[in-house]
Formats: structure tokens, sequence, C-alpha cells
């Protein structure tokens, strides 16, 4: 006999840094309100626990029963398996009846690890809508559901089941459009703003070494058909009902791998989206795909702001270790046509990389200063599992298992240590406009200041340790004040963002 089943979906949504502070906002998950769509349109109930920080037990129990689930699924990203961990291991002991599965990006490259997880009682290998569905069908008629591609169990015994993996869905449009009412989406981070974050596709056609989609494919029998966009006119019917539902949408956050990823779609989708959309929006561009008139149809369509990966300043370095063959003379032209169409510009960067050295992140911020971009993000350098530079790390000996895994700096390396790795991170920004205002200089001043900066930074006698001290105190002065201003006054938020864009741009 079938009865109704409902699923909760646990979001560990915060960083170890900030697992304890409350009163932070979330962010807007584009897997799990497709998972909850499909589910919700086969007639199952599926609620949210959203969680903006950790939990004491007592806490993460009480709500858990709230929701009185028959199936509970973590969505599970690398850096939040320890949480999700203890998590577990509370729900073995209080709710012990209740079926515990994990899926996401750290499930589908490691799923026997996480499987090792006490409590833990299947994984999700790959995309989840359908797999989940199927075993929501097999639980609400009694059936045997131990069978199902693309979901590894583990039996009572501690044994473990593979199950083959499905083809991935080839087609987008069949999917139904994102539960966007699962989220509690007029107090989302990006909402106090009035921005919405979304996708279009998924997958990415490239294979770069520090980054999981070099692996994801691999896991699909049709990895061929692993980048994929909705079609355009799709696309657009997604976005017309985003907006209708929530009006008070002003932005678009385009979180796509590579927005311009397949041509064709872009030069289709960007005049139905003025017609029909119209609103301002950045996206995540990559330099080897872009050419002038896409730059320009990009400005024509309303984008305010690009995000964009460097990565690394090196051709060469960023050749061989990280599998990205672009030329920086290549890179400073398209940064002209950003400025050239009044483009913000948001590059990505990649600090303590295997291998690297002080004076190659260097090489990374000069570049940017040459580029004369808007703004910096860096990040320093994580081995995801799996991924080829995590090998790289490990065959070089960098990857010492005493390191904690919220660890900042997760490599140890003899020509690049910790402290200066957070040196540059801290302090990438501060750099990039020095080295700005020298190579504004006429060239044979700019040379002789530039060689000098590079001698003084380098110089074993140079405080890094306590320059990346002082700009960890003022970056975290800043973030507070930021999602304070959010949270106190949207209104006033979204005006100096405006005001700052307006600047950027005249």
């Amino acid at each position: 006999m079938e009865k109704s089943l409902s699923l909760l979906l646990i979001y560990p949504d915060f960083l170890e840094s900030e697992k304890y502070t409350r009163g932070k906002l979330g962010n807007y998950s584009e897997g799990l309100a497709s998972i909850s769509a499909v589910l919700k349109n086969a007639g199952y109930s599926v609620e949210l626990y959203h969680q903006c920080y950790m939990p004491d037990e007592k806490e993460f129990i009480e709500k858990v029963q709230s929701f009185n689930p028959d199936l509970i699924g973590f969505t599970a990203r690398t850096t939040a398996i320890p949480f999700i961990t203890e998590m577990c291991s509370w729900l073995k002991q209080s709710v012990p009846e209740k079926m515990v599965i994990i899926g996401g990006y750290h499930p589908t490259l490691v799923p026997e690890e996480v499987l090792a997880i006490e409590g833990c009682d299947a994984v999700v290998v790959g995309e989840g809508e359908y797999p989940t569905l199927e075993l929501m069908d097999c639980m609400s008629k009694g059936e045997d559901y131990t069978n199902i591609q693309s979901i590894f169990f583990k039996t009572p015994e501690g044994d473990i089941i593979k199950n083959p993996i499905r083809p991935l869905l080839e087609n987008l449009d069949e999917l139904p459009f994102p539960d966007f009412e699962l989220f509690d989406f007029e107090n989302l981070d990006r909402s106090k703003n009035f921005t919405a974050m979304v996708m279009l596709s998924r997958g990415c056609l490239f294979s770069c070494t520090y980054c999981g989609n070099s692996q994801f494919r691999n896991v699909y029998p049709n990895k061929s058909k692993y980048s994929r966009f909705r079609s355009p006119q799709k696309s657009i019917e997604l976005l017309e009902l985003l907006l209708k539902k929530y009006p008070f949408i002003k932005f678009l956050e385009f979180r796509d791998a590579i927005f311009n990823m397949y041509k064709d779609w872009f030069y289709e989708f960007m005049p139905m989206y003025i017609e029909r959309i119209n609103l301002p929006f950045n996206c995540n561009l990559r330099f080897d795909m872009l050419d002038e008139d896409m730059v320009r149809m990009l400005k024509e369509g309303g984008c305010y702001m690009i995000d964009i990966g460097l990565e690394t300043g090196n051709e060469e370095f960023r050749t061989k270790y990280l599998r990205r063959k672009m030329k920086n003379d290549h890179i400073i032209e398209v940064s002209k046509w950003f400025r050239k169409y009044k483009i913000t510009t948001l590059t990505y960067n990649i600090v303590g990389l295997p291998y690297e050295t002080l004076e190659l992140s260097l090489e990374t911020i000069k570049l940017n200063a040459k580029m004369d971009v808007d703004k910096v993000t860096p990040n320093i350098f994580y081995p995801y599992p799996m991924t080829v530079l995590e090998q790289t790390a490990k065959d070089a000996g960098f990857m010492d298992p005493s390191v904690d895994p919220n660890d900042p700096v997760q490599l140890r390396m003899p020509q690049y240590k910790k402290s200066d790795i957070l040196f540059i991170s801290t302090n990438f920004n501060r750099l990039v406009k020095k080295y700005k205002a020298i190579f504004a200089l006429p060239p044979e001043i700019a040379k002789k200041k530039e060689e000098k900066l590079d001698k003084r930074i380098i110089s074993k006698y140079y405080p890094r340790f306590l320059l990346y001290k002082i700009a960890y105190a003022k970056r975290r002065a800043m973030v507070v004040f930021k999602r304070t201003l959010k949270k106190v006054s949207p209104k006033l938020f979204v005006f100096l963002k405006g005001k700052t864009m307006r600047e950027m741009t005249s």
C-alpha cells in the first residue's frame, strides 16, 4: 500500500570560521531547489532545514523531529563534511530509524569515504533528482530500493552496495523549474540587495586541474554530454517565473560555470533577455572564449560586472599545472574591452598552488595590475578530493595528514611558507593597487620602482606575518559592517552598491 512520504533536506550553509555566528543570511542552492521541484511534482512533501550556523545537538535533534521526515538528506561540499559527520552521529543516537542519505560534490567524488560516516545509510553519486525520486517511490510502495542506479547503500553489516551510475539528463528542458519557494527567498543574503542567484546550465567544457569538474564528468556513462544549458526559450521562462514570484528582484547573478560556454546559445539568448527581462546582471566568463563582439553584447544586455578566472599570472605555470592555455597578452586585451564597454571586472586568483612561490604570486598580482581590474578575489588553494592537482600535491609530499581539514592553508611547502601564503592572500588587493600606481608612471621610472617593491616584499626582513594580521583584522571588520548594513538597512546597502557601480562605469 502506497503512502505519502516526506523528505527533509539539510543544507549546512556556513564556514568553519563562522560556524557559531548567528544572524547570518543564507544562500540559494539550485541543486536543492531542483530536487524539491521533481519530488513535489510527484506528490511528495519536501522541507528545508537551512543551517546558517552549526547548531548544538539538542537544537539539531529537536529541529529534525519537528519536521518528522521519512527520509533525511544532506547536501555535502568538501569543507562541510566535518559538520555533517557530527550531525549524522547525533541522528544515529537519537533517531536511528530514520534513513540518512548524503549527496553533492564530495560524495560524488569519494562515495565510499562518505558512506563510512557513522549514521550515513546511502550516498547519491552524481545528479540527485531522479535517484532520490526513485528511492521515495520504492519507500512509499514498501519495495526493495537497494538496486537504484546512482545510489550506493550501506548494509546493516557495513558492506557497500555499489549500483551503476545512470546517464546524466542531457536535455535540461525536461526538468521542472526550480522550487524557489523551498527557500525563505525574501530573506536570503542576495535578496537583501535585491539580487537573485540563478543557473541556466550544468557542467563545464574544461578540465582545470584544481576543479572538481575535471572528475565529475567521468562519473557518467555519457560524459561527453556533461556541459548543458536549458534552451534559450526555457531559460527566459525560468527567469520570468522567478521575477513574477519575487518582483522585488532588481539584479540577477548568473552562477553558471561559463556563461558564454556556447556561442550559439549566447547569441540566441541575449536578444530575448534584452526584450523580456532587461535587468542588470553579472556572470562568470572565460578569457579564451571571448571576443569584442561578445563583450559588446554583454554590455547591451545589462551586464555590469563579470567574474573571470585568472588564477595565476605566469603563462608557463598556468599551462603546466592548471591546464589553462591562455596568453597574458590576450588576457590584457580582453580586459581592455571590459574597460571600453564599462563593465566592472572581478578576477578569481589562487594563492598557494603546488610548486608556487612568493615570486610567482607577485606575478599574479602584477598581471592584475596591468589588466587594471576593478576587484580581485584571492582564494587559497584547496586540494579537492580526486582532482589532478590534489594528486600533484600528494606526489610532491606537500600534504601533511596532520593538517586540520579546516586550516585555511592545506599544503606545507618548503619553498612557500604558510605565513607568506596568508600574507599574499590578505594583502592581495592592496598590492595590486600599489603596482597599478607604479605601472601608471613613465616606463623608465616604473621599471625601477617595480624592482624596488619586488625586493622589499620578498626580503626576509619584510614583516609579512604582521601585515597579514593587520589585513585580516580589517577584512573581518568590513565583513561584519557589510553584513550588518545589509540586514539593518538593505536599501542603503543597495544605494551604496549602485553608487559604486556608477563610479566604476562612469
